[in-house]
C-alpha cells in the first residue's frame, strides 16, 4: 500500500495549495471574476455618472487596469482576510494615495511597536505606516489582522484534498494488486515467483489468450470507483469548502447540500449568487475605492449587469420604471447598449405620442 504520510497530511501552512481542492478554487475564483467583470461606475455626485477618474482606473500604477486590481483584492481577502497594498503618488488635497500596489500576503509580516502601532515588512524590509495600506476581513476584537477562513477550517479542507490525493494514488502508484493468480496446490516461495513470471511473460506483448493448467485460477480485482476515489467524502468536503465563502455558493455549483432544485429556485441562481455570495465583496470593493475619493464621491458596481432576464421579462421591468418614473429613456437604453435620443431625459408621461421608449417610431 502506499505510505500514508504522502497523502494522509496536507500541509496548508502556504494558502494557495487550498486551490488544490475545486470547491475552494471556484468560489474565490467566481467571486473575484465577478468584482473584475462588473462594470464600475464613478459618481462625483449623487446620480451624476461621469468616466472613472484616470489615477484610479489603473490604481495598481502597473498597466493592468483596475478589473485586474479588483481580482487580486477579492482574491487575497478570501483567502487570507486581509489585503495589503504599498502607496505612493498621495493627492496633495486630499492626502490620500492615487496608487496602491498590492503585495502578496505571505510576503508581508506585521509586528507591534513600542509605541503600540503596527509596524509593517514587506520582504523583511521595513515600509513606513503612511506608505501602508491594510483592510481586513473577518475582524477579530483585539487583533491586528482579519482571519482567514483557510486557516479556520484547515481540518475540512485538507480532508477534502486528501481524499481527492488517495484516489489519484490509489492507481498511480498500484496501491491494490490489478489481480490474482491463484492455484489449489501449495507452493513454496520459489515455485509462486516460477509462476508468476511464466504467467507474465505469456500475458505481456502477445494478444493470443492465456491457457492455464488444472488447479490455477485467474482472477480480476474489480474497484468500486466510490471506494477508490472516496467520491462520497469528496462530494462532501466540497459542499463544505462552499460553506465556508457564505450561503449560496454550493447551490451555484450544484453541489449536494440536502435540497433538491426546482425550476423556480434555478431561475433565481443569478440574484442568490449576487445577494448571497457576491455582494458583500462587492461592497467591501466599493468601500475601499469610495474611500480614496473625495467626501461625497463614490465608486458603485453596476450590478444589473449580473441578473440577467429572458428578453420580454426584461421590457416588461423598463416599462413598469418608465411608467412609474424610476428611470427615463436614456436610462432604459444605456442597459440595452443603445444610445440616446433628445427626448431621453424627459420623464415618459411626458416623452413625445409619436415615439416609443426605445426609440423606434409608433
Amino acid at each position: 500500500m502506499t505510505g500514508s504520510s504522502s497523502y494522509a497530511r496536507v500541509n496548508l501552512a502556504r494558502t494557495e495549495a487550498s486551490l488544490q481542492k475545486v470547491a475552494v478554487y471556484c468560489c474565490v475564483n467566481l467571486t473575484a471574476t465577478m468584482a473584475e467583470i462588473l462594470p464600475l461606475d464613478y459618481f462625483p455626485r449623487p446620480r451624476d455618472k461621469q468616466p472613472m477618474p484616470a489615477w484610479m482606473a489603473d490604481l495598481g500604477g502597473d498597466g493592468y487596469g483596475l478589473p485586474d486590481w479588483s481580482y487580486q483584492y477579492v482574491y487575497s481577502g478570501m483567502l487570507r482576510g486581509n489585503v495589503y497594498g504599498i502607496t505612493a503618488k498621495p493627492d496633495r488635497l486630499r492626502g490620500t494615495p492615487t496608487q496602491i500596489q498590492l503585495q502578496h500576503p505571505d510576503l508581508v509580516w506585521p509586528s507591534l511597536g513600542e509605541d503600540g502601532r503596527p509596524v509593517w515588512r514587506v520582504n523583511g524590509e521595513v515600509v513606513p505606516s503612511d506608505d501602508f495600506w491594510h483592510r481586513r476581513v473577518h475582524p477579530a476584537t483585539g487583533r491586528l489582522l482579519g482571519l482567514s477562513p483557510i486557516a479556520l477550517h484547515a481540518l475540512t479542507i485538507g480532508t477534502g484534498i486528501s481524499a481527492m490525493q488517495f484516489g489519484a494514488q490509489w492507481f498511480q502508484d498500484g496501491g491494490h494488486p490489478s489481480a490474482i493468480l491463484s492455484s489449489d496446490q501449495n507452493l513454496n516461495a520459489g515455485q509462486a515467483a516460477t509462476a508468476k513470471e511464466r504467467f507474465m511473460a505469456a500475458l505481456f506483448g502477445r494478444r493470443e489468450p492465456v491457457v492455464l493448467g488444472n488447479g490455477w485460477k485467474y482472477q480480476q480485482v474489480q474497484i468500486n470507483p466510490n471506494e477508490s476515489q472516496f467520491l462520497e467524502t469528496n462530494n462532501y468536503t466540497a459542499a463544505e469548502c462552499c460553506r465556508i465563502f457564505g450561503p449560496g455558493y454550493a447551490e451555484i455549483f450544484g453541489y449536494e447540500t440536502g435540497g433538491s432544485l426546482t425550476y423556480s429556485n434555478i431561475e433565481q441562481r443569478s440574484l442568490d449568487l449576487l445577494t448571497y455570495a457576491v455582494d458583500p465583496w462587492l461592497v467591501r470593493l466599493e468601500r475601499s475605492l469610495s474611500s480614496l475619493l473625495p467626501p461625497g464621491e463614490r465608486v458603485k458596481f453596476n450590478r444589473n449587469a449580473l441578473v440577467r432576464t429572458d428578453l420580454l421579462t426584461r421590457f416588461k421591468a423598463h416599462a413598469i420604471a418608465l411608467r412609474n418614473q424610476f428611470k427615463v429613456i436614456d436610462e432604459v437604453r444605456d442597459l440595452e447598449d443603445l444610445g440616446p435620443v433628445p427626448w431621453g431625459a424627459t420623464p415618459s408621461t411626458d416623452a413625445p405620442a409619436n415615439h416609443d421608449p426605445t426609440g423606434g417610431q409608433s
